[in-house]
């Protein structure tokens, strides 16, 4: 027999038991990290206690807004090098909050069990409202209840259920938020409550979705030594849309001071970080927490609170977490300044970059796919938030359409 009839390398059958091992894990992995979702992420999240909010409290936050904007305007026109605030001043007018949860939970505190009931009723009402259409709704709404704590797991379900009610079921849109998430186990729970309130409301299953909010280190680490954050997301499956970090709770629990708790101390960062790996490519969205330093009094205090917010949200965009909490009007004007700034700032140097990469022509940059999949990113992220237009990246790119930037994504940043 020649060298050239025997078997040289894997047989046939040790390359078919390879297969089905990498083919059942590439099962698994497809399964449990689908990719980014096809839906516009929030920029921010505001929240507002039920006792205070009604169906005009998104339109009556965005005149606030604009009132804190006209007094500031020399500390605003520091912040904005790009001129983007005319973009903001037409936010706040016509759609100030994207996404906002009615609070029956910190927020709004320990009330009478008649007085929760009925505020409880009340913000589905609002709810409602909001889905039918009401101007200046928010985009994505939702409530949050209390924990599912011991002591407080009763009041919290019974909210939740008159919220609905309220409603008159389950609003287009509607989100609620698990506060306090100590256990990966608590997760299981929370989709039990969602399968007997579909039951309850003839809704398909896998309609209701929840975030998570991680104020807690049990969150975080577990006692297991394993990430609890990462379990909870694959536990809840596609009912989980998002964390979001609970800044003060956890600092005040990892033994922080109250001086020092902020988005920016080590503690927070850490967390963060640890939810920002254990959501990459589920489709989960990270968000940041608030900051309690609002912009109310003399216009030293006001300018001050504006300057330190605008940092706080354009740190958390620098960071890779493209949403957080608003908790009062002013942070409105901050927020949107930051967010388009932000993309702005970023668009040239990534359009020109991809041009390059579609044309394949060599520059000073050698990108990988995966380079091309974050510079498509951000323009279209720029363009999801209205920081620029697509005529605008054109003008920089010409191949950088939108549907050519959705596709590179699509495809793994690996052009056909």
């Amino acid at each position: 027999m020649s060298a050239d009839d025997r078997t040289v390398g894997i047989s046939a059958p040790a390359r078919a038991r390879i297969d089905a091992v990498l083919g059942a894990i590439d099962a698994e992995l497809d399964r449990d990290f689908p990719g980014d979702r096809p839906e516009k992420q929030p920029a921010h999240t505001a929240y507002v206690s039920a006792a205070d909010v009604d169906v005009e409290t998104p339109a009556r936050w965005g005149r606030q807004g604009l009132q804190i904007a006209d007094g500031a305007a020399a500390t605003l026109a520091e912040l904005d090098p790009l001129g983007v605030l005319p973009l903001v001043r037409a936010q706040l007018a016509h759609h100030p909050i994207e996404d906002l949860r009615i609070d029956l939970e910190d927020g709004y505190g320990w009330r009478d069990n008649d007085v929760e009931d009925g505020h409880a009723r009340a913000a589905g009402q609002v709810l409602a409202a909001w889905a039918a259409g009401h101007p200046a709704a928010p985009r994505v709404f939702g409530v949050r209840c209390k924990g599912l704590g011991a002591t407080e797991r009763q009041r919290g379900l019974r909210s939740l259920e008159l919220v609905l009610d309220g409603a008159g079921g389950i609003p287009r849109g509607f989100v609620f938020t698990v506060p306090k998430l100590r256990a990966a186990g608590q997760v299981d729970a929370v989709v039990m409550i969602c399968e007997e309130l579909e039951r309850a409301h003839g809704l398909a299953a896998g309609t209701l979705r929840f975030e998570l909010q991680i104020e807690s280190p049990q969150a975080v680490l577990g006692a297991d030594g394993g990430a609890t954050v990462a379990q909870a997301i694959h536990r809840g499956g596609t009912r989980v849309t998002g964390l979001h970090y609970g800044t003060y709770d956890y600092s005040a629990a990892c033994g922080i001071v109250s001086a020092q708790q902020s988005l920016e101390h080590p503690v927070a960062d850490h967390a963060k970080a640890v939810m920002l790996v254990a959501a990459a490519q589920t489709g989960v969205w990270v968000s940041d927490g608030s900051t309690q330093i609002a912009p109310i009094g003399d216009q030293a205090v006001v300018d001050a609170a504006l300057r330190r917010h605008h940092r706080l949200v354009t740190r958390s965009l620098e960071r890779g977490i493209y949403q957080g909490w608003d908790m009062h009007p002013g942070h409105l004007v901050t927020r949107w300044l930051a967010v388009y700034s932000f993309f702005r700032a970023a668009m040239p140097s990534a359009a020109e970059r991809l041009q390059g990469y579609f044309d394949r022509q060599s520059s000073e940059f050698v990108d990988e796919p995966a380079t091309a999949q974050s510079l498509a990113l951000v323009i279209l992220r720029g363009l999801a938030a209205g920081a620029f237009t697509e005529a605008d990246v054109l003008e920089v790119g010409e191949r950088c359409s939108e549907q050519a930037l959705a596709e590179l994504r699509a495809h793994g940043g690996v052009l056909g």
